[in-house]
């Protein structure tokens, strides 16, 4: 029997699942109502695997509106940013006949630009310039945990220490829209 799920993740890699379910738990979920779609590993391009996915996933929260499903996709920006990678998005979805998602959607889209170390830096203190690509990678993924949880707090707080990325600010606002 396949148990009901109520967000689904879809992301490049392990860093971003550790970020994501952290902070979703961090503010109040249980992660056993969460399913993890992520890129398997050593099997192509990451981004790529997210591209041809999200059509899928985005038809699948769609069909379950009065259920309160949710999809919540993370991935880099690299170098198209965030404007590119929506853009590219939305192909994926109209190559895959999938009308691109809308306001009405219950869709998260998180692009952090570069990567997901520009939020970790700036979560773990230092001011951070979005246009740089070279922010260090942790250790491991679970070593986000604590910058996780400063998230946590500015969240509660409604508040990004400034000045935060504006990636991380879009990100923050489109969670707000969605979740509150």
């Amino acid at each position: 029997m396949s148990r009901s799920v109520r967000i689904v993740l879809l992301c490049e890699d392990r860093q971003h699942e550790t970020f994501v379910l952290r902070f979703l738990k961090g503010v109040g979920w249980n992660l056993r109502d969460i399913r993890v779609e992520k890129a398997p590993r050593g099997r192509g391009s990451a981004e790529q695997y997210v591209h041809k996915s999200f059509p899928r996933e985005l038809q699948a929260v769609r069909s379950k509106r009065g259920e309160k499903a949710y999809l919540i996709l993370v991935v880099d920006g690299d170098d198209q940013g965030s404007a590119g990678r929506t853009a590219s998005l939305k192909r994926a979805c109209i190559k895959q006949q999938v009308e691109p998602p809308s306001s009405s959607d219950h869709v998260l889209i998180c692009i952090p630009t570069w990567n997901i170390e520009t939020w970790l830096a700036y979560l773990g203190g230092e001011e951070v310039e979005e246009s740089k690509s070279d922010y260090p990678r942790l250790g491991r993924p679970s070593d986000c945990i604590p910058h996780v949880k400063k998230l946590v707090e500015m969240c509660r707080n409604r508040r990004l220490r400034a000045p935060y990325p504006r990636s991380l600010e879009d990100a923050c606002t489109r969670y707000r829209r969605l979740f509150e």
